[in-house]
């Protein structure tokens, strides 16, 4: 069975999880973090990086950041993972759903601003599968609104957009180290601060609201409780299994790309004839090999497509549920203007099996069982 997703094993993950436990220090902001926060800043540029327990905890940090209150509204594509909206609707907000446009899957730019209202704080583009959306077009809406913008890059890292990392174009940004990521320490994420200001507030929120960070660099005598706060930061433990793939994130960038590239060339010819449709990436955005995946006629079509993979022994998967159909979607949310492609394009993709160390020949395999699919 060809699986869909295996996550990354470099080889130094255990000697470097071993080296925290023989260092007593275990617990969150030990060396390893230190030397992912340290990559991340200067691999990204951006002012700051924190490590959090989850991509889930950086939206939630960056929401309070925004100082989201009951009654703000936040704009974000439908066709997103969950944890988008619930970050913001913990802090009581309403969420404004817009179109995406067909050829990313990411948020249509042109309908944002006839989304905005009074209410409205916060506008969320989604980088979906690490490929930018057009952030020139975002930055200046916000600007010129005087709203906040939260990029969630969860599949973004080492992704960029004009030469620009990121999750780090918009005022935070927000990264993924789950394990179906390109690069994981098995659940943890980071929030990258772009903007003057915030990064003790963020330290202090990330610390259950206490300068224990000062304290760590021995800028203050003790630490205590300074505002309120919530405990965001992941044990060393995760952070060095995560250092043994950043120390080699070229190694693990070219292998994807490599099995990107090939998926690419071998169903170029079915895309040709209009069987089915391949990933778009727009001029001057350069992704990261998170996902491949393809678009089919219809949401049966894709249906009988999975069932048929996985008898040939192929793993593959559907991927969101657009959030404003969902019950809590409904119960927290509303979907501005018409609904023409989030809900038709998500019914038709399929996600073909995608991580580090995937196999020629298992790609080769898996486009040859597509082009002689009887359901396409």
């Amino acid at each position: 069975m060809i699986q869909f997703n295996e996550p990354p094993y470099m080889g130094m993950e255990l000697t470097y999880i071993n080296e925290a436990i023989q260092a007593k220090k275990i617990c969150g902001d030990g060396a390893f973090t230190k030397k992912c926060h340290a990559w991340l800043e200067e691999q990204t540029g951006t002012q700051k990086a924190l490590l959090t327990t989850s991509c889930t905890h950086a939206l939630e940090m960056a929401a309070l950041l925004c100082d989201i209150q009951p009654g703000d509204e936040v704009i974000m594509p439908s066709f997103t993972f969950v944890s988008t909206a619930d970050a913001f609707v913990l802090r009581g907000a309403r969420i404004v759903f817009v179109d995406i446009r067909p050829d990313t899957m990411n948020i249509d730019e042109s309908l944002i601003e006839d989304a905005i209202t009074e209410k409205t704080k916060v506008i969320v583009p989604v980088h979906y599968a690490g490929v930018a959306c057009e952030m020139d077009t975002i930055m200046d809406i916000a600007k010129r609104h005087n709203l906040k913008v939260v990029e969630d890059a969860a599949q973004g890292v080492t992704s960029s957009y004009h030469g620009q990392a990121l999750g780090t174009i918009g005022d935070f940004g927000c990264f993924s180290f789950h394990e179906t990521k390109n690069y994981s320490m098995g659940e943890g994420g980071a929030l990258l601060i772009n903007r003057d200001g915030y990064s003790e507030k963020a330290e202090i929120l990330r610390e259950k609201g206490t300068d224990r960070s000062k304290f760590l660099r021995g800028q203050v005598d003790k630490y205590t409780w300074v505002d309120a706060g919530s405990s965001y930061l992941p044990s060393d433990i995760n952070a060095a299994y995560l250092w043994a793939q950043l120390e080699r994130v070229q190694d693990i960038y070219d292998d994807r790309m490599a099995s990107w590239k090939l998926y690419y060339d071998l169903l170029k010819p079915m895309a040709d004839k209009g069987i089915l449709e391949l990933p778009h990436i727009p001029d001057g955005c350069i992704h990261n090999a998170h996902m491949f995946y393809i678009k089919v006629r219809d949401l049966e079509t894709r249906t009988k497509l999975i069932e048929n993979l996985k008898i040939n022994g192929v793993l593959s998967a559907f991927h969101y549920i657009p959030l404003h159909s969902a019950p809590a979607g409904i119960k927290y949310g509303r979907f501005h203007g018409e609904d023409r492609y989030t809900t038709k394009e998500s019914e038709r993709l399929l996600r073909l099996p995608m991580y580090y160390g995937l196999e020629k020949d298992k790609i080769t395999r898996i486009c040859a069982i597509l082009s002689n699919n009887q359901f396409l």
